[in-house]
């Protein structure tokens, strides 16, 4: 089994879109209105001769660039899907969406989540890693206070269990030296933390509690920044999701900028599955699509996308309360990086940016933007 696919993802070529892109940066001219002058002065007047003229190398350029934007995810039923991004039937569609930590699917696709539910898509969150080194103890306090004060009130502090583990983890963080690897309850309280955040965010993007999947892979329980090598057992129970549902899209995480290399592993966890999936002749892989998002930490180039969904102002600021479900990732997450933005500010900065591409290319000008890009499988 190979367990290191995402070193064989290939960006797809478009060897005209990028040149011309690339034109349009160095002359400051959006796509329709470059002419053969711009392209005789930057060594690309043999595109013109091949086109027949500067205006049909430019609209070709366009058709292309602007067929990659959809307000239909999902493909939209009963429309020509000659050129559109995604196929019209089946419909609706049975998704995936993978997300290494419980909080990368609405960070990187939030809008595009919610259009799919919108548009009546039967759509299933994969949390693979349960991301409870990115908890801090001042939130493991803060619920253990809860439940402490929850004891009291409505049990007289008769609960014995709650009373005990309250004054033990109370003395173990005040006692723990800075640096060291929680022990493996508090792990699993941080665990519990960020599985309630998913699921508010969740149940904020209306995705059922049936639809959620917290798979909570073994190679990410070191208790340490430095993970575990990943093995067969991070890809069974990844392969076991895909037989249940048989989806026609899944989406997975590239974005292998993550400095802490967990988005890797989870990306070639999902592709090795997908290519058992294959391997053995499941028949649902034949019918399924792969889109990659990026998250975080970096975008696809422009040149690169084949899916781009568009977000109105007020799907924008949806996008941003489903990410503020996740209260533990904010200010005070122990992981935000040099980037002093908080993670639904980095999320709108480059939905805005990647509309701002398009808007400057001469397309639609929308609020925000997410891309995707095909993984073939």
């Amino acid at each position: 089994m190979n367990l290191n696919l995402t070193a064989n993802i290939k960006m797809p070529e478009h060897k005209l879109r990028r040149e011309v892109i690339n034109l349009c940066r160095m002359t400051g001219k959006p796509i329709l209105k470059l002419s053969t002058k711009d392209y005789m002065e930057h060594n690309m007047l043999h595109w013109v001769e091949e086109y027949g003229s500067a205006g049909l190398v430019n609209i070709a350029v366009f058709n292309d660039l602007q067929h990659t934007i959809t307000g239909w995810p999902g493909g939209k039923p009963d429309a020509d899907d000659t050129y559109r991004p995604e196929r019209a039937k089946p419909f609706p569609k049975r998704v995936i969406v993978f997300s290494p930590h419980p909080d990368d699917d609405v960070i990187s696709m939030g809008g595009t989540i919610r259009r799919l539910i919108q548009q009546k898509n039967d759509v299933h969150i994969a949390y693979q890693t349960s991301g409870n080194i990115a908890v801090g103890d001042e939130e493991v306090a803060r619920f253990m206070h809860f439940i402490n004060g929850f004891n009291k009130l409505f049990a007289e502090g008769k609960d014995e269990v709650i009373k005990n583990k309250y004054q033990d983890i109370k003395q173990y963080l005040k006692d723990k030296p800075t640096g060291t690897p929680d022990r493996e309850d508090v792990r699993t309280i941080k665990a519990l933390i960020r599985r309630g955040e998913a699921r508010l965010a969740c149940a904020y993007n209306d995705i059922p509690s049936d639809h959620i999947h917290f798979l909570d892979l073994p190679f990410y329980e070191s208790g340490r920044i430095e993970k575990l090598p990943m093995t067969e057992r991070d890809i069974i129970p990844i392969q076991q999701l895909l037989t249940a549902i048989q989806p026609h899209q899944v989406y997975v995480a590239a974005d292998l900028a993550d400095p802490h290399g967990t988005h890797k592993k989870c990306t070639d966890a999902v592709l090795a599955a997908i290519d058992e999936e294959k391997h053995e002749g499941a028949p649902w892989v034949s019918d399924c699509r792969v889109w990659m998002y990026r998250g975080a930490w970096a975008e696809w180039d422009i040149a690169d996308i084949e899916m781009c969904v568009p977000m109105s102002p007020e799907e924008l600021r949806e996008k941003r309360n489903a990410i503020l479900r996740h209260q533990s990732q904010m200010e005070s997450a122990p992981f935000l990086g040099n980037d002093e933005r908080l993670f639904w500010q980095r999320a709108e900065d480059r939905n805005r940016a990647t509309a701002r591409l398009y808007d400057d290319l001469g397309m639609a000008c929308y609020e925000a933007m997410e891309a995707f890009v095909e993984y073939k499988i």
